[in-house]
């Protein structure tokens, strides 16, 4: 056994998991204990950027023909939604989000859309088109029907066609993550769901099935087996559930972007404020002081 090596590639299949995904507005505790439809063996417990070259700083680490193969691979199989558990309880959450907005949205964009796991949790009042952009053919002719006039677009994340000032919202789910000029597309807070799996090779064939294999390109082509034993065994002995399960956590990023609307209140001007943070942080014991004098 080659335990190093096997080490360093339980190492790199967590990096892989920690799938950075559009950075929410605002952070709010989800409920725990949700199940998803593929799951009899698997457990979810809860715990745009312009078109145009990349910035001059960005890395060209994704092969991103690689990672269209991969989408279109997974979006033509016969049960696509054996491994959609993932991307439904992400876009149904990004969906929520979009509800607590005090507004419609005429013209909304979901970035890298896949099978449209964002707009079937959307109604036509909320968002009076839909346009879904993604760089897998498969995806678009496969995407799951929604209540709400939809356009679909074939276009790279990293590239889109569209002007300027285009969109009321734009929405993205599980998809920048694979993109290579990642700091130029968000850059705040995350939330995480923790999958609890029979073992590392279920996990790996789920990344497979969501069309979220590595496409790196330094990935090794090829495994040794004795490789993918160890990396199994050793991945058991680190991390495995009191229940004999192995969990993966998923690092997820939101993004919601909107534009401004006369019904929604503007944002005070800069110096303002009447109160000091440092006055906001005495509140607690003012509280607490008003209730004992009652």
């Amino acid at each position: 056994m080659r335990a190093t090596e096997a080490r360093r590639l339980v190492a790199s299949q967590l990096k892989m998991l920690r799938l950075e995904q559009l950075w929410r507005l605002w952070r709010r505790p989800r409920a725990a204990g949700v199940f998803a439809g593929n799951l009899s063996r698997r457990e979810v417990a809860s715990g745009v950027f312009p078109p145009g070259g990349a910035s001059p700083r960005a890395l060209n680490i994704f092969d991103r023909n690689l990672k269209r193969k991969q989408k279109n691979w997974a979006a033509q199989q016969p049960e696509p939604k054996k491994y959609d558990y993932l991307k439904e309880e992400v876009g149904s959450r990004v969906a929520d989000r979009v509800y607590d907005i005090a507004r419609d949205f005429p013209l909304a964009l979901d970035v890298g859309c896949g099978r449209g796991y964002i707009a079937q949790h959307l109604n036509k009042e909320t968002v009076g088109k839909f346009c879904q952009a993604d760089i897998a053919e498969n995806a678009l002719k496969n995407r799951i029907e929604t209540e709400i006039p939809t356009l679909s677009v074939l276009a790279d994340e990293e590239f889109l066609p569209f002007r300027e000032n285009t969109f009321d919202l734009v929405v993205s789910s599980l998809s920048l993550h694979w993109v290579n000029d990642l700091p130029r597309a968000l850059e705040q807070d995350t939330d995480e769901i923790q999958v609890n799996y029979p073992g590392m090779f279920e996990l790996m064939e789920d990344l497979q099935g969501m069309g979220e294999s590595n496409c790196s390109w330094n990935r090794k082509a090829l495994l040794h087996r004795d490789t993918m034993l160890a990396a199994a065994a050793v991945y058991r002995e680190m991390y495995r559930n009191e229940d004999g399960s192995l969990p993966a956590t998923y690092q997820i990023y939101y993004m919601i972007g909107w534009k401004y609307h006369h019904s929604q209140a503007r944002p005070a001007e800069r110096g303002s404020a009447t109160v000091s943070f440092g006055e906001l942080g005495k509140i607690n014991s003012l509280v607490s002081q008003g209730k004992k004098s009652k």
